[in-house]
């Protein structure tokens, strides 16, 4: 059993160090892993590596890092707002709308507080989020005054508060939600094209009934299994309860014609008067972060919505663990992140109904993929079991079950499919991801990374596929890291660094330029979205820029050779100013600090670790082709994951992105019920390798936290990567200057 001080500490730590605590741990005697057993965890979380201890300061401003500055006091109170994360102290009496300024949380608001817009709502949670380190109470926010109350009631928006009104009395935790932020998140998900074989399990059939009359003393239920069975050869049906309410009626309504909507050639689910067309399906893929679902019509296989939000649950905790254990330490826990996610979803499908011009009650079947945990939250059980060996799920079976039975307000007849789930760690998204790149029936080595919160591996081809997780955290996703933010306009998603002046250039989302092709001054052509932090493709390319151009050593050190005005020091740390306050839109430079090169080695050595698992199972040491998966996975530049150590050598030109995998699993899972069938099947024939007991994924994991890695060789990468840095020269410039600190 690993202790989490101990891992923070050596988390922190020159590699050396790192190294050799490991191995000590190593040497220790051997527990199963459990969250039943706190504070203790295995590498299974290893994403609870936080380096929230003894974090040096870089900046003169720390509100955004550490939630405190200089003119804050005791008595200030601990603000955090989700889903950013950001955080800080502000005095009592302040209004919510202006906290969130201070923290550079933009809210919507149009009418400058005078309670009109209601563009500026936000939810206050209350209870204690350990995740968080917060104890949010009720008292803590002033109550809402009789006109907010009104203004509020009349919008069925009770459980909101206007950020306006809302002032602070004590530490929050406040969720922003997604309409009321001024800065939508984006959400990387888009469908990809896929040639698709339609067969869904959701059909519509025109049928003419033979009419009631006083020979014939048969019901008009029975009419309707007549006309079905000498019409479509549709023997043995039966109707789903609230069918049978309106059935009289509608066939009169109809002169004894109707539309029958069938599942599975088996179960009315509906019945219309005369023709009607308009039989849709949702596919969504509930990723641990944030939720894309696409609308399909279900006759010809068209997507015709595709939305995508923030999942809500990550008030609650911003990865797996944290969610498992939020279940544990509130009585209501689960059920709070069950009906926040349903909550999501409704909304979801509100909107792609709606950007699709059909009712939601065209909607006939959902198709819902997610990893485990998610996979135990939407259906309201607690993932408990799965936090501690031998990671016990409730079923590993595909389910299906009425939607109005989830809370889903869909059509009333409507089915959710969930396929199956792998193992305790392996979820239902995986076997989307399956579906959608078929290696089972590849000849060539294929290694899929599905890369988020939670990064699933495949590895394999028609003779044997293996699948494994590892528990990358959120770090990937901009959290844990000092200026980390998730993708919106502003957030730096491309870097390159000049290796011989190790000046930064940048590229940040909303903003086609470099920053370098910025105007100088004001009023000089088009002016630049400035930057507000770094999202997670972002911090990927600047780290590995910053080990090309020497800037870090394979250890993940910064150089203390160099001499350099863009290098800061706080003792034996270094931090990189990556962008200037004149180039940000708090005023604040942007650095990456040791600690931010430390989360980013920890979670990419996750990975890594994970993959070689697999290759050491199936006996290969190179794969043909590298497929990365997920909305993370799509904008990484491969050349630069593969520098940092996020994958294993291979032909560049064989490393490419495939998109939401997942929810083009879920798209075919959707469109075609025999592919259903078909995950059943080769779900159980996977081999699947469980990390966190593995003998050797501890070795692996501290040998892929150096820069690519400690011993794996990169033949692909030879002509780029730096050499053996020399520790005894006295920097570029000749000569070892004092270095500068902050307050230089």
């Amino acid at each position: 059993m690993i202790e989490i001080d101990a891992l923070q500490t050596f988390a922190r730590d020159m590699l050396p160090a790192l190294e050799q605590e490991m191995r000590t741990v190593l040497a220790q005697p051997a527990a199963s892993p459990s969250l039943h057993s706190e504070p203790a965890t295995s590498l299974r979380s290893v994403q609870a590596l936080r380096l929230s201890k003894g974090r040096p300061s870089y900046c003169q401003n720390e509100l955004l890092m550490t939630g405190s500055n200089n003119n804050t006091t005791n008595s200030d109170a601990l603000v955090i707002f989700m889903p950013s994360g950001r955080r800080g102290r502000v005095p009592h009496g302040t209004s919510l709308l202006d906290a969130a300024r201070q923290v550079g949380v933009e809210i919507e608001s149009i009418c400058g507080g005078r309670l009109t817009c209601g563009k500026c709502q936000v939810q206050v949670e209350i209870g204690s989020f350990a995740k968080h380190g917060i104890l949010s109470k009720d008292e803590n926010v002033s109550p809402p005054s009789a006109e907010e109350s009104d203004f509020l009631r009349q919008r069925r928006a009770s459980d909101c508060r206007l950020s306006c009104s809302a002032t602070v009395r004590g530490d929050l935790l406040v969720t922003v939600p997604e309409e009321s932020q001024a800065r939508k998140q984006i959400v990387r998900k888009s469908a990809t094209k896929r040639v698709i074989e339609i067969m869904p399990a959701v059909r519509q059939v025109y049928v003419e009934v033979e009419p009631a009359d006083l020979w014939d003393h048969r019901g008009d239920w029975e009419r309707l299994q007549a006309a079905l069975a000498g019409q479509w050869q549709l023997d043995a049906v039966y109707a789903d309860t609230f069918v049978w309410r309106d059935l009289q009626t509608t066939l009169r309504q109809g002169k004894w014609t109707a539309t029958v909507t069938l599942w599975q050639e088996r179960e009315i689910i509906d019945v219309r008067p005369g023709y009607h067309e308009g039989a849709y399906g949702l596919a969504v893929d509930v990723g641990t972060t944030t939720v894309a679902g696409h609308l399909c019509d279900l006759r010809t296989g068209e997507i015709v919505a595709t939305e995508s939000m923030m999942n809500p649950q990550v008030t609650y905790g911003e990865d797996l663990m944290s969610r498992i254990s939020y279940g544990m330490m509130h009585s209501d826990g689960v059920a709070v992140m069950h009906k926040a996610i349903i909550k999501a979803l409704n909304q979801l499908a509100g909107r792609a109904a709606a950007q699709a011009g059909i009712k939601i009650s065209d909607i006939y079947e959902v198709v819902l993929v997610g990893n485990t945990v998610m996979h135990h939250l939407l259906l309201g059980i607690d993932p408990v079991e799965l936090g501690g060996a031998p990671f016990a799920l409730a079923t590993h079976s595909a389910i299906d079950l009425k939607a109005r039975d989830l809370g889903l307000r869909l059509h009333p007849g409507a089915n959710v499919h969930i396929p199956p789930v792998i193992a305790g760690h392996v979820g239902a998204d995986n076997v989307a991801v399956l579906l959608a790149e078929a290696p089972h029936q590849q000849d060539e080595m294929m290694l899929i990374i599905d890369i988020g919160t939670n990064g699933e591996i495949l590895l394999g081809n028609r003779h044997r596929v293996l699948s494994a997780s590892s528990p990358t955290g959120p770090a990937f996703e901009g959290a844990q890291i000092s200026h980390g933010i998730r993708a919106s306009p502003g957030a730096i998603e491309r870097v390159r660094i000049d290796p011989q002046t190790l000046a930064p250039r940048f590229r940040v989302i909303g903003d086609e330029r470099w920053s370098d092709e910025w105007p100088a001054g004001s009023g000089n052509g088009h002016q630049p979205t400035l930057a507000s932090g770094i999202c997670g493709s972002g911090i990927i390319e600047v780290i590995a820029e910053l080990f090309l151009a020497g800037i870090l050593w394979p250890d993940g050190r910064f150089n203390p050779t160099l001499d350099h005005p863009r290098l800061r020091w706080q003792g034996k740390s270094g931090a990189y100013v990556l962008a200037t306050a004149g180039q940000t839109s708090t005023g604040e430079p942007i650095l990456v600090t040791q600690d931010d090169v430390r989360a980013i080695q920890l979670a990419k050595a996750a990975l890594y670790a994970g993959a070689k698992l697999l290759m050491n199972r199936a006996a290969v040491t190179t794969v043909d082709r590298v497929l990365l998966a997920g909305a993370f996975g799509s904008y990484i530049d491969p050349k630069h994951a593969m520098v940092l150590g996020l994958i294993p050598d291979c032909d560049l030109e064989r490393v490419y992105a495939v998109g939401n995998a997942a929810g083009d699993g879920a798209r075919i899972a959707l469109l075609n019920r025999d592919k259903r069938l078909e995950a059943q099947q080769v779900t159980r024939w996977i081999d699947y390798v469980e990390s966190a007991v593995e003998p050797g994924f501890q070795e692996e994991f501290v040998a892929a936290i150096h820069l690519p890695h400690k011993s794996d060789p990169y033949p692909h990468l030879a002509d780029i990567l730096p050499g053996q840095p020399d520790r005894t020269q006295s920097g570029r410039s000749g000569r070892r200057r004092q270095r500068r600190s902050l307050d230089e």
